[in-house]
């Protein structure tokens, strides 16, 4: 009976709602939205808001300071030019004063939250959350269900993300604006005795494309959190709909309203039809002695072209993108000066062990690392180490403190993965249970080391193993150990 009440029911509902124009489909299709938007996370968003916050600042900060930074290069130029021909300074920096103020006020001013995309350069992170934002502000009588705090929150992340394109944009301005001023100046300047001058402006405008480049490439990682947001709606037919007709890359490449269903592919030429044509145009090939199948030339020549596009694709990622209007470095680039100090230090720890020797037990010199990377081939750094004592056998397990360290290295790349490490460390080499032991000085060993490393991948971490060679070590007292074998990781 319950059975049978429970069809009567549906039928019923279903009727009814055919009665009123009510569509089952689209019913459902609300329903899977409404729960999609209550799955998007706040924490997800503020989080969102607070990187493209972060982002923006940066990009301000980068921006005002090469401006400077050329400007105050220019004033020079002109200086020393105008002892030279004065008409000529004249005519080269008469108007840049004001240009360069003009980029400057541009960075410090508010943005028009009405241009609809103020970023003229397609990153698909951008686009998709862009488009994402754009959905979930339609009028609430198209999108019911979004709570009042979230869709404010929603509203935010949008507008920082409008923010964070229209500094982009300037910055892209200000890229174009000083590669112009180069090649402007180089061809002035060619015949005056000051060309070498532009050394340091073509290191600034490199530096500054360089750090563009980073920018763009942060935005075109696949954050968890952005992937996150944009899965909570991703597969809903309506949103789909809505990214084919909203997106920027639709705006740039217009799809046809059947877009994915048979129809679309109609008067398009299909592989067979392809492959024919191409049997016939080559058949020449095998007919004249060659003993080459058509289809496999073909194979080859576009293996060919996407070798040589792969090679020539990693030169330009090396030099910053692949826009043919880049500039090219007139010196040796550094790729560490455009990270900032944090992101310049690794930190490591590595262990070395000694047998034990006159009163010293088993020991292992536990220490901890900090390099800063003064470019890709050469580091600094600092460290300490403390010297664990396990006994003086199996029978006599037992730990102690025998010493602490500090320590100066220098890593130098030779080659491949082989690297020159040279360091100076001093040492305490006696037992201690009070710290205000170690204030004398004069009981501390010295060591001054060199030797070769070799740096290796280690799952996710950088591995390293290390023979150096202590040229002290016989002069102390206790002797200490000439040859020391390290290993460690960096992170």
């Amino acid at each position: 009976m319950r059975f049978f009440i429970t069809i009567v029911c549906t039928f019923l509902l279903s009727v009814l709602c055919h009665a009123q124009g009510i569509d089952t489909t689209a019913l459902s299709q609300q329903k899977q939205l409404t729960q999609s938007i209550e799955n998007i996370s706040s924490k997800s968003l503020a989080s969102i808001n607070d990187q493209y916050t972060k982002l923006t600042t940066t990009i301000e900060s980068q921006s005002e300071k090469v401006l400077k930074r050329i400007q105050d290069k220019e004033a020079k130029l002109q200086k020393k030019l105008q002892g030279i021909d004065s008409t000529k300074a004249k005519e080269l920096f008469s108007d840049t004063k004001s240009k360069y103020q003009e980029l400057q006020a541009k960075l410090k001013s508010p943005v028009d939250q009405t241009i609809a995309q103020p970023l003229k350069e397609y990153i698909p992170g951008i686009d998709s959350l862009q488009t994402l934002f754009k959905f979930l502000n339609q009028p609430n009588s198209k999108i019911p269900g979004i709570p009042a705090d979230k869709l404010q929150q929603v509203q935010a992340v949008s507008s920082q993300l409008k923010v964070l394109q229209t500094r982009l944009q300037q910055a892209n301005d200000i890229q174009s604006f000083i590669r112009e001023r180069e090649a402007e100046l180089k061809a002035s300047l060619a015949n005056t005795g000051l060309a070498k001058e532009l050394t340091g402006y073509n290191k600034e405008v490199f530096y500054y494309q360089q750090r563009l480049t980073e920018y763009k490439t942060i935005l075109h990682d696949k954050k968890k959190m952005q992937e996150k947001l944009l899965a909570t709606v991703r597969d809903l037919p309506v949103f789909q709909k809505f990214m084919q007709q909203h997106s920027y890359l639709a705006q740039l490449f217009r799809m046809p309203e059947n877009y994915g269903t048979p129809q679309a592919l109609v008067g398009l030429q299909t592989r067979a039809s392809t492959q024919q044509q191409l049997q016939q145009r080559l058949g020449n090939i095998s007919a004249s002695g060659g003993g080459m199948n058509p289809q496999q030339y073909m194979q080859q020549q576009i293996g060919a072209a996407q070798q040589q596009m792969s090679v020539l694709k990693d030169k330009l990622n090396k030099l910053g993108g692949g826009s043919s209007d880049m500039t090219m470095p007139d010196f040796k680039s550094n790729n560490q000066h455009i990270k900032s100090f944090l992101h310049r230090l690794e930190y490591g720890f590595n262990v070395q062990s000694e047998k034990s020797r006159y009163l010293l037990p088993v020991t292992s010199d536990i220490a901890l690392t900090v390099g800063y990377k003064l470019n890709d081939k050469s580091i600094i750094g600092i460290g300490a180490s403390y010297k664990l004592g396990w006994g003086n056998g199996l029978s006599n397990i037992h730990f102690t403190s025998e010493g602490i360290g500090l320590r100066s290295y220098t890593d130098i790349k030779l080659k491949g993965s082989i690297w020159i490490t040279g360091g100076l460390e001093y040492n305490y080499l006696q037992r201690f249970n009070d710290l205000s032991y170690l204030k004398n000085i004069d009981v501390w060993q010295r060591s001054a080391l060199i030797g070769l490393s070799k740096k290796y991948k280690a799952g996710k971490k950088n591995g390293n193993m290390q023979v150096l060679y202590d040229f002290l070590a016989a002069r102390e007292v206790p002797a200490g150990q000439s040859l020391k074998f390290r290993i460690g990781y960096t992170f």
